[in-house]
């Protein structure tokens, strides 16, 4: 047993976590400077708590309980406790023990654990929460089983145990409940885990949205200022709670303002507080937050802005120490347009109308574009969440809400940073089976750092790798804001469409055929354009999209409009596609050219129309590609069982992270500096030897190769391997550069090979700066690429494209996040422009696709099986008529894994 004098405390335990009512807690470790917390916390537990931890009337603490239960050596013996405004609100403790489940004096992987919860705060999951947090850390001190005692009478805890998915067993001996579980995650456990992470932190935003009383600080007795206008768009909005006026510097004996009561500190309010809005200087912000914690206010949101980053860092961990979550700062503000509610929080002193659409934006300034386009389109919203810096609230939290929420049917985001694109991606793909959500990433091209005050990782992934995989999740990623609108517009209003399958309907044929262009660029599949003529009628209009709505050869019609010769009908023609469309199960979409009053009409009749068919087209082709996405979602393949040696793998990883000397090669051989894939995350690569031997655990054979120092050493090597073989450099500039002269092929003899031994040296330099070596030859066929990377922002990303040219240049390579499934595989395969040559293009006889499909889910085995491996590249692989061939490979290594999406509940770190 290991029990230093002077344990070092792990700050890295420590984690703010969201508990199942919203309110936020602070996990950390027990530290000896802990005493009189523990103390005082003991007090305020009841009697009955006490006898179901203890077994027995336990009223106090003797100096040697509280000695025994803050002092730990954070190996063997632990203690977390979860703490608010700085006071223990509950605790959990293990002790290392043997199988007889006594103090174990040797390593041993089990461990007895034991809570203690409040009275006052249990039903708020905070025990939930502790037990996946001493669960990973006793996972990362080597246990891997925890026990438990429990009265049967302890039901609450008995069901933290067994509701939290382990794999476990229960027994009753001695009058107590005996649970036995193991801690490794088990799919379960991850369920249970995401469940609870989803509920906690949609009810942390959804209180924000409904508060039933709000604050704002900072408004002054001048009509000018940000709180003055919060007040007037509180009033305007009509909100359903109380509003009180906060400012200190308010005569004494003043208690109204602006029509409202008026006080000059939150602890003067008369009543509990939900939310409050802080308008006040940047300085005065971080005590502002300390009175409303003391008061018990649940959610800040702060419009100031001119805020550092430690400034950031200390206003959050302030807030979360009381149990408050912060929007912002620099934020706009929130809406809710739920009628019991009717919150405008915001600047702006308008009101969107009800509607089903949700909004989530960083920038205050885009959040007022937004809400000016959706009301100009006749959208409505749900809510309306502008985070600012996100320095505690995020995307992440809204769509956790928005997953849930009856109100919200399509997802609208702004972003200019994504803190954890792990998670985001996690969820995304999550909601999008659910509704869907478009998404336009500012800042995309502006470099690696964050825009100023948001604290995001730095992805070394290119900028269109990110939207490739975010459109995986199920995301409809646009380009602009108006595209953010136009394809908004569409989803909110119209049905999915089925297919791709569009009919292109207007009194105008040239404008008819310009959105037939952009449909057929667009990835649609448009019928011949129908020309109602210009002396079409809104019956005719009627009529035709009727008919067109009617043809189960048709997924989604758009009509085109130019004004008639005299007064447009526009009334009557809105009335007109309303009533055909009106049972229709297939989207409409209109374009208009300067017919002044057929937006807003439309608008009222829940059609959405454009001013330009590029952008009508662009939004029913999103809506497409969603919709199949969706049909995709719900038969998304399977990860099939593969014969591997993972045991084998295992042991090999593990002798290589240990730092041994064998095969900590700092130099990967292959050249990472293409832009179309993920760089590599940085760390050892493994010997040829070691390379080998581990890809053999996995069914991933790679074509032998030998040194070849001299030219009688490639002589001597062709003649074991059989001719023909190639000769090859493996200098890392001319590496699978065979249009350098790098490679040398289908070498038939001795006397060819020594031929191109010495015009290889000759051209390019001594043997010892080349390293070449022999290779067999494999079967002809098609040479192609298969790489897969570990960003730590994004999590691993397998990637697949032909070999030279087509990726390189072009940068024609397919993506897919790891583990892939068998219909993933398939669609690396045939995702990409150049995929015509893997099957038969100008007459050449197809490859063997399934063995490039079989091997790309086996490397993506090895990297989900193994976090340790930050990088694999096998290149080239040669796919012929029968089999594929990897003629390179190298892999990476990193110690300590990279992290992952999966471990203990947290809020992200500031």
């Amino acid at each position: 047993m290991r029990t230093p004098e002077e344990p070092s405390y792990p700050a890295h335990w420590e984690a703010d976590v969201v508990l199942r009512d919203g309110g936020t807690a602070l996990i950390r470790p027990i530290a000896p400077d802990d005493a009189e917390r523990l103390v005082s916390f003991y007090e305020r537990v009841s009697d009955e708590s006490k006898y179901l931890r203890f077994f027995a009337p336990y009223p106090r603490l003797s100096d040697r309980d509280v000695r025994r239960f803050t002092h730990h050596d954070y190996v063997d013996r632990v203690g977390l406790a979860a703490t608010v405004g700085g006071e223990f609100i509950a605790t959990v403790r293990y002790d290392r023990v043997d199988d007889s489940g006594r103090p174990s004096g040797t390593p041993s992987a089990r461990a007895e654990v034991a809570f203690l919860v409040r009275d006052d705060h249990q039903g708020r999951g905070v025990a939930s929460a502790l037990l996946e947090h001493i669960a990973a850390v006793a996972r990362e001190r080597g246990i891997r089983r925890f026990t438990a005692e429990v009265l049967p009478a302890n039901t609450k805890m008995i069901k933290v145990f067994t509701d939290a998915g382990y794999s476990q067993s229960r027994s009753f001996e001695d009058g107590s409940v005996h649970l036995t579980f193991d801690l490794e995650p088990t799919e379960q456990s991850l369920a249970v885990m995401s469940a609870r992470e989803q509920r906690a932190e949609g009810t942390s935003v959804r209180r924000l949205l409904s508060p039933g009383s709000v604050a704002v600080i900072g408004a002054s007795r001048s009509p000018r200022g940000a709180g003055r206008a919060v007040l007037g768009s509180l009033r305007s909005s009509g909100f359903t709670g109380s509003v009180y006026a906060v400012n200190r510097a308010l005569p004494e004996g003043t208690d109204e303002l602006d029509g409202f009561p008026a006080r000059r500190s939150v602890r003067d309010v008369p009543e509990p507080l939900d939310l409050a809005v802080v308008a006040v200087p940047a300085a005065e912000v971080a005590e502002v937050a300390r009175e409303c914690g003391e008061a018990g206010v649940r959610g800040l949101v702060v419009l100031t802005a001119d805020f550092d980053r430690d400034e950031q860092r200390e206003l959050v961990r302030l807030a979360r120490s009381y149990g408050t979550r912060v929007v912002g700062p620099n934020a706009f503000g929130l809406m809710n347009t739920a009628p019991g509610v009717r919150l405008n929080a915001t600047l702006s002193p308008e009101t969107p109308r009800r509607g089903r659409v949700g909004l989530f934006t960083q920038s205050g300034a885009i959040g007022i574009a937004l809400l000016a386009g959706l009301h100009q389109r006749g959208i409505g919203l749900s809510s309306f969440v502008s985070a600012g810096n996100r320095a505690d609230v995020s995307g992440n939290d809204v769509l956790q809400h928005w997953y849930e929420d009856p109100d919200t049917d399509v997802a609208l985001f702004y972003l200019e940073s994504i803190g954890n694109p792990r998670k985001f991606t996690r969820l995304a793909k999550r909601t999008a089976v659910r509704k869907p959500m478009v998404v336009v990433k500012g800042a995309r091209h502006s470099g690696s750092a964050p825009p100023r005050g948001h604290a995001a990782p730095v992805s070394r992934t290119p900028a269109g790798t990110v939207t490739t995989l975010l459109r995986q999740a199920g995301i409809v990623m646009v380009d602009t804001v108006t595209e953010l609108l136009d394809a908004g517009a569409l989803l909110a209003t119209q049905p999915l469409p089925q297919g791709r399958r569009v009919t292109i309907l207007g009194n105008a044929e040239s404008l008819g055929l310009i959105s037939y262009d952009a449909a057929l660029a667009g990835d649609l599949r448009p019928h011949p354009v129908q020309d109602l003529s210009t002396s079409a009628t809104p019956g005719d209009y009627r009529a035709a999209v009727r008919a067109a709505l009617e043809d189960t050869g048709t997924d989604a019609v758009v009509v085109t409009v130019i004004p008639w010769v005299g007064d447009t009908p526009v009334a009557e023609l809105a009335d007109a596609l309303h009533e055909a469309s009106e049972s229709a199960e297939k989207p409409l979409a209109v374009v208009h050219l300067a017919i002044e009053g057929l937006d807003d009409a439309l608008s009222e009749r829940g059609i959405p129309s454009y001013p330009a068919p590029e952008r009508a087209v662009r939004a029913l082709s999103e809506a497409s590609r969603y919709a199949r996405w969706r049909q995709d979602a719900e038969n998304p393949g399977r990860v099939p069982e593969i014969d591997v040696d993972e045991a084998a793998a295992s042991a090999l990883l593990e002798r290589v992270t240990a730092g041994t000397a064998d095969g900590a090669d700092s130099a990967r051989s292959h050249d990472a500096a293409d832009s179309a894939r993920p760089p590599a995350a940085s760390g050892p690569s493994l010997t040829a030897e070691d390379t080998e031997a581990l890809l053999a655990c996995y069914g991933i054979a790679v074509q032998p190769t030998v040194p070849a120092p001299d030219a009688d050493a490639a002589v001597a090597a062709a003649s074991r391997l059989g001719y023909p073989v190639a000769l090859k450099t493996t200098a890392p500039h001319l590496r699978h550069r065979a249009d350098l002269g790098g490679v040398r092929l289908d070498i038939a003899s001795e006397t060819g090979l020594r031929r191109a031994y010495a015009e290889l040296t000759e051209a390019f330099g001594e043997p010892e700066e080349l390293r070449p070596v022999v290779q067999a030859m494999a079967a002809r066929g098609v040479d192609t690429s298969i790489t897969a990377a570990v960003d730590p922002s994004i999590g691993a990303v397998l990637s697949f494209g032909l070999a030279g040219t087509p990726s390189e240049l072009l940068g024609d390579v397919a993506h897919r996040l790891v583990p892939v499934t068998d219909k993933e595989a398939a669609g690396l395969v045939r995702s990409l422009r150049s995929a015509p040559i893997l099957f038969g293009w100008r007459g050449a006889r197809p490859v063997d696709t399934g063995a490039l499909e079989d091997l790309l889910l086996r490397v993506s085995r090895l990297l989900h099986d193994h976090p340790e491996i930050v990088a694999v590249d096998l290149e080239p692989v040669v796919v012929a008529t029968r089999g594929a061939t990897v003629l390179g490979a190298a892999v990476s290594v990193a110690e300590p894994p990279p992290p992952t999406d999966l471990g203990r509940r947290s809020l992200p770190a500031y």
